[in-house]
């Protein structure tokens, strides 16, 4: 078995002072927002597992799916000898793309990047016991920040799984997509998997379940707040709003404040207030066309090689090629 290697790039101190820097800059703004990454402490992953598990929630067996059904063509297409997956997590989805990429007989190494040490260590640990002739390195970091440190034997695979490239605004989307190819030699892959344009029920009830899953993990937030950074946020008085914004073509989550409120946050020195009503965008999630996936990613430097959806047209995979700038 091969001995588990971590680079670490981003320290627990790191994460306190990013926590810092978006709770500032997100609730001293005009129109207050937070960060959808300040989701996920151990409770919030949790909640995220359950909510996958939801009837309403499509996406994660949708993506599921695909790679189980196209798993074959993405290997034999790559030839991947070392494949990168941003943003980890558990790495369960992952592992049909190992098993596709053993099985062809390419593959060397596994590299998962994921801004949780701990999460990652378990994740890396696992893939490392059930794959002994895989040299598995896992990257603590932020996919937005430390892209050019990634390592691998090339030609490498960059999988950015879950609809996550959804949760960026168009113009940082642009960037971070810039960013992957800059980080690839020319002729190296990018698997993009985003969910697709679809009618307004389905997409606002798999963001606000009738089990109030959602709600919780949208509320979580507030509680990372508090914990990590002395903030006496009540969660229970902000309701959970989920609404499809036809003109952008995104889901929008927010908590609303049911009454006015005073907040304290020490750990960044702030004292807000909100009216009764007022809101905080925690989430956009941007459904795409398959036009506009390819266009976006031309944009960016990248080929649409590939093209796979689900039995019901509701998630997209891409496989993309980076192509000559």
């Amino acid at each position: 078995m091969t001995e588990l290697d971590l680079d670490v790039h981003h320290s627990e101190s790191d994460i306190t002072e990013q926590l810092r820097a978006d709770v500032r800059a997100g609730l001293e703004a005009d129109q207050k927002w937070l960060s959808p990454k300040w989701f996920y402490d151990a409770r919030g992953s949790e909640l995220f597992e359950k909510i996958t598990a939801l009837p309403e929630y499509y996406p994660t067996r949708s993506e599921r799916e695909v790679l189980a059904a196209r798993g074959g063509e993405i290997a034999e297409s790559s030839g991947a000898h070392t494949l990168v997956e941003l943003g980890s997590g558990s790495s369960e989805k992952t592992r049909l793309l190992l098993d596709a990429l053993t099985s062809h007989g390419t593959l060397k190494e596994f590299v998962p990047l994921d801004v949780s040490e701990t999460a990652l260590a378990e994740a890396a640990e696992a893939i490392t016991a059930d794959y002994p002739s895989l040299e598995v390195r896992g990257v603590v970091g932020d996919f937005t920040q430390h892209l050019d440190l990634l390592p691998g034997d090339r030609p490498r695979m960059v999988v950015f799984l879950g609809g996550t490239i959804g949760n960026f605004l168009p113009a940082d989307r642009a960037t971070f997509l810039r960013s992957v190819r800059e980080v690839l030699d020319e002729g190296e892959w990018f698997l993009l998997g985003t969910d697709l344009v679809k009618d307004r029920e389905t997409l606002e009830r798999a963001y606000d379940d009738a089990a109030g899953v959602t709600a919780e993990f949208n509320r979580n937030m507030l509680h990372v707040i508090n914990n990590g950074l002395g903030a006496n946020f009540d969660p229970a008085a902000f309701d959970h709003v989920s609404y499809w914004d036809e003109e952008n073509e995104w889901i929008e989550m927010r908590l609303r404040a049911r009454e006015p409120l005073a907040v304290d946050i020490p750990g960044a020195d702030m004292h807000v207030k909100f009216d009764e009503g007022e809101y905080v965008r925690t989430e956009i999630s941007a459904k795409f066309r398959r036009e506009g996936i390819a266009a976006e990613l031309a944009e960016a430097g990248f080929s649409v090689e590939k093209w796979w959806t689900d039995s019901e047209s509701r998630f997209g995979v891409s496989l993309a090629r980076s192509v000559r700038g």
